[in-house]
C-alpha cells in the first residue's frame, strides 16, 4: 500500500508530501490534524483497531520555513520542469540530462543550459550544439520560479486536484 499524504502548514500552506506511515505518526503524536481521508483502512493484528488512512493533514503548530530566493539546480529538479520528458523526441523512457552547449565547449551546468533527454537522442547529439546535429529542442530551458516549481511538483504529484477539493487553492 503506498499511499501519500500531503502536509499542509498550520496558515494551509503547502509543505510537502509523506507516506501513510508518517501521517499516522504525525496524527498519534497530536503534531497534525487530519481535515481529509483516502478511501484506504489499516487495522491492527487482531482486527480491535481500525483506522482510516488521511490525505490531506495539517499541523497544529506553524512551522517557519526559509524560503529559498531561487529552484536549487539538480537532475530531478530537471525533470520536474521538463514534466519528465525528452526535450527533442517527446520520449518518457531512460530519461537522461542533456547539455545543450556540451560541456566540452564550456557549456555549464545549469538551468538554462540542461534539458532532460532520453539516452538515445543524447547520443545521437554527442558532444555537439542541437543545430549542428539537426536536432531541435520542444521548449527552451529557463530556471523555474519558487512558485512555479512548487505549481509543478503539486501537478505531477496529482495533489492540486485535492487541495482544491479540500478548499486550500
Amino acid at each position: 500500500m503506498t499511499t501519500n499524504c500531503i502536509v499542509l502548514n498550520a496558515d494551509y500552506t503547502f509543505l510537502n508530501v509523506v507516506n501513510w506511515k508518517r501521517a499516522i505518526c504525525l496524527m498519534v503524536k497530536g503534531k497534525a490534524e487530519a481535515i481529509s481521508y483516502s478511501e484506504r483502512v489499516i487495522r491492527n493484528a487482531e482486527d480491535t483497531h481500525i483506522m482510516k488512512v488521511p490525505a490531506v493533514l495539517k499541523l497544529v503548530k506553524l512551522i517557519r520555513h526559509l524560503y529559498r530566493n531561487k529552484v536549487p539546480f539538480s537532475k530531478k529538479n530537471i525533470f520536474v520542469r521538463d514534466n519528465f520528458t525528452c526535450m527533442y523526441c517527446g520520449s518518457k523512457d531512460g530519461l537522461t540530462i542533456d547539455h545543450v552547449i556540451p560541456t566540452s565547449r564550456g557549456g555549464k551546468s545549469t538551468f538554462e543550459n540542461c534539458v532532460s533527454a532520453c539516452r538515445q537522442c543524447n547520443h545521437k547529439k554527442g558532444s555537439r550544439t542541437p543545430s549542428e546535429a539537426h536536432m531541435f529542442i520542444k521548449k527552451q530551458p529557463y530556471a523555474p520560479t519558487i512558485s512555479e516549481f512548487i505549481r509543478l511538483r503539486m501537478k505531477k504529484l496529482g495533489i492540486a486536484d485535492l487541495l482544491k477539493e479540500v478548499g486550500v487553492l
